[in-house]
C-alpha cells in the first residue's frame, strides 16, 4: 500500500517501539551492543559506527521520502559528499560541477579532492549542451547538479541531464538541499544519487548538523554503506533523532516557506532599490518552466542584486532585524547573508565567484507582513 508524503514523513521507519509502545523512536545513545554469542550480534547491531537503530530509522524515512532503496545519514552534508566521491571515483577521474555550486562543495573539489587526483570542470547546469561539452569521454564519472543552485538559483532539467550523464557512462548526482524531498524527488527523473544537507530544510530548526545520500540503485547504495562505515563520518543518534523530529513537519513547513517566499519575491521584484530578483517562481526566471515541471512549488530561497552595488548589499544585510544575519538556510527563522563575503567566500577569484551585489534570503515561516516590513527598512 502506498502512502502520501506527509504520512511517510511521520511513519516511515518510525513504528511504535516494540517493548514499551513508545510512539517516538528512542534515542539509542550507545557505542556498542551486547552480542548473543561470538559472531552473533543481536539484530545485526555490534557497534554504532556500523549501525544504530535511531540512525536506521532516519535512513529508512529518508529513503521512503526520496523514493530510493538505500539512504545513509552522515555527520554533515560535506561528509556525505566526500564519502560519495571516494566511493565512486578514483584518482584520474573527472566530475562536472555547477558553475555556481555551494562554496563548501567547490572547496571540497578544489582544495581537497583535486589534491587526491580528482579533476573537475564547472559548467552551466541549466544548459544540457554546456554540460555535455564539459564531459570528458571515458574520464567523467559524475555529473554533479544542484537544482536550484546555491546561491544563484539556477534550475537544471534533471531528466535531460540524466540522459546526458548516462549517455556518457556517468552517474547523475543531484543535491536536493534547496528543494527538499517535499518539493522535488530527483530519483523519479533519473538521478542516480540524491545528496542532502539535512541541516537545512529536512531538519528545519537550525539545531542539528547532518547530511544524507539516497541511492537509486541498491548495489550502489550498499557500496556507499560500506564506505560510510569504513570512513566513519556517521550521524550520531541524538542528531538522527532531532532530524527525524524535523522531518515530521517538513510538508507543512515547506508550504509556509513557499507562501512567504512568493510574497517577498513579488515585493522585491517591484522595488526600485533592487536591480534583479532571482526566484524560480517568477515567470521572468529563465528556469521557471523547468522548475514548474519537476518541483511541487518553488521553494523558500530568494537571491537578489542590490541596485546600489556591493556596499548597498552589505548594508541591507547589516540593517535587517527579523532576517537574522547568519549562514545556513532552511530553518523556521528567516536568514539573510552576503554570499560573496560569507557562504561563498571560498569561491572568490575562481570561475564560481558570485556577484558582490548579491544578497541571499532564506525565507522562514514568520508572519509575512513582518518580514516585508523588515526588508523595506533594510533596503534603505
Amino acid at each position: 500500500m502506498s502512502h502520501g508524503f506527509e504520512t511517510l514523513a511521520i511513519h516511515a521507519g518510525q513504528d511504535p517501539e516494540a517493548r514499551t509502545g513508545a510512539v517516538i523512536p528512542p534515542i539509542y545513545q550507545t557505542s556498542t551492543y551486547a552480542q548473543d554469542a561470538v559472531g552473533a550480534p543481536r539484530e545485526g547491531y555490534e557497534y554504532s559506527r556500523s549501525g544504530n537503530p535511531t540512525r536506521d530509522a532516519l535512513q529508512e524515512c529518508l529513503a521512503a521520502l526520496e523514493g530510493g532503496p538505500v539512504a545513509l545519514a552522515f555527520a554533515s552534508g560535506l561528509a556525505a559528499e566526500d564519502t560519495l566521491l571516494r566511493t565512486v571515483c578514483k584518482p584520474g577521474d573527472h566530475v562536472v560541477i555547477p558553475d555556481d555550486a555551494y562554496g563548501g562543495t567547490y572547496r571540497l573539489f578544489a582544495k581537497v579532492a583535486e589534491r587526491w587526483g580528482l579533476d573537475y570542470t564547472p559548467a552551466k547546469v541549466s544548459d544540457p549542451d554546456a554540460v555535455r561539452a564539459a564531459i570528458r569521454p571515458g574520464a567523467t564519472r559524475i555529473v554533479w547538479v544542484e537544482t536550484p543552485t546555491n546561491p544563484l538559483l539556477g534550475i537544471a532539467d534533471i531528466a535531460a541531464l540524466a540522459a546526458v550523464a548516462h549517455d556518457a557512462g556517468a552517474l547523475l548526482v543531484v543535491d536536493n538541499t534547496f528543494a527538499s524531498p517535499y518539493l522535488q524527488q530527483p530519483i523519479a527523473f533519473g538521478a542516480d544519487v540524491v545528496v542532502h544537507s539535512t541541516t537545512k530544510y529536512v531538519g528545519g530548526h537550525s539545531d542539528v548538523v547532518g547530511g544524507a545520500l539516497v541511492a537509486a540503485d541498491r548495489t550502489l547504495g550498499e557500496e556507499l554503506r560500506y564506505h560510510q562505515n569504513a570512513m566513519g563520518a556517521i550521524n550520531g543518534p541524538f542528531d538522527a533523532w532531532l532530524t527525524l523530529r524535523g522531518i515530521k513537519t517538513l510538508g507543512v513547513r515547506m508550504d509556509r516557506h513557499c507562501d512567504n517566499a512568493e510574497r517577498i519575491a513579488a515585493f522585491l521584484d517591484g522595488n526600485a532599490k533592487v536591480a534583479q530578483v532571482i526566484y524560480p517562481g517568477l515567470s521572468s526566471h529563465p528556469g521557471h518552466e523547468v522548475a514548474a515541471k519537476q518541483m511541487r512549488r518553488f521553494g523558500g530561497m530568494i537571491s537578489f542584486r542590490a541596485a546600489g552595488g556591493e556596499e548597498h548589499a552589505v548594508e541591507i544585510c547589516n540593517r535587517a532585524r527579523l532576517f537574522v544575519l547568519a549562514e545556513s538556510l532552511g530553518g523556521v527563522e528567516s536568514l539573510i547573508e552576503h554570499p560573496g563575503r560569507m557562504t561563498h567566500a571560498s569561491a572568490a577569484g575562481s570561475p564560481l565567484e558570485v556577484p558582490g551585489d548579491l544578497v541571499r534570503l532564506s525565507v522562514g515561516i514568520e508572519t509575512v507582513d513582518d518580514l516585508l516590513a523588515d526588508l523595506e527598512q533594510a533596503l534603505g
